[in-house]
């Protein structure tokens, strides 16, 4: 059962990661810039790639006794990474003309970006929810 919490963990970091760099990418080039509101989601989306997998990969009992358990945990993440899906989806269906230039030149386009991003997040999701929605293995 661990495992399967592994792997989940394992996967969001790589979600995570992907998102993060994206998300640092755009503010770079000028999306979103400008407020101070912006610098503070990227520091805390920073703490978040860290923290969930951390999370996820290992039981504390002071998280399950005070917060969550670590399936409950993993299903409020897979719903949230969901969540994240449809809204990504929303542009690479809107087929959106904006582009950002790509770091090895020329410019990638916001459906593009996204489509990338959508693969990474539903692979996330499925591990996020087949260590949440998994039988329970009885000692």
């Amino acid at each position: 059962m661990s495992d399967r919490y592994r792997a989940a963990a394992s996967m969001y970091l790589v979600y995570g990661v992907v998102y993060w760099i994206g998300g640092f990418y755009l503010w770079r080039h000028g999306v979103g810039r400008g407020s101070t509101a912006s610098i503070v989601w990227i520091v805390l989306g920073g703490v978040l790639v860290v923290l969930i997998p951390v999370l996820l990969r290992r039981r504390y009992p002071w998280f399950e006794r005070f917060i969550l358990s670590r399936r409950d945990f993993a299903r409020l993440m897979t719903l949230l990474v969901v969540f994240r899906i449809a809204a990504v989806l929303r542009v690479v269906v809107r087929g959106d003309a904006a582009t950002v230039s790509a770091p090895w030149g020329g410019e990638i386009s916001y459906r593009v970006g996204g489509a990338v991003f959508l693969v990474v997040a539903a692979l996330a999701a499925v591990m996020l929810a087949r260590a949440a929605w998994a039988d329970e293995q009885l000692p």
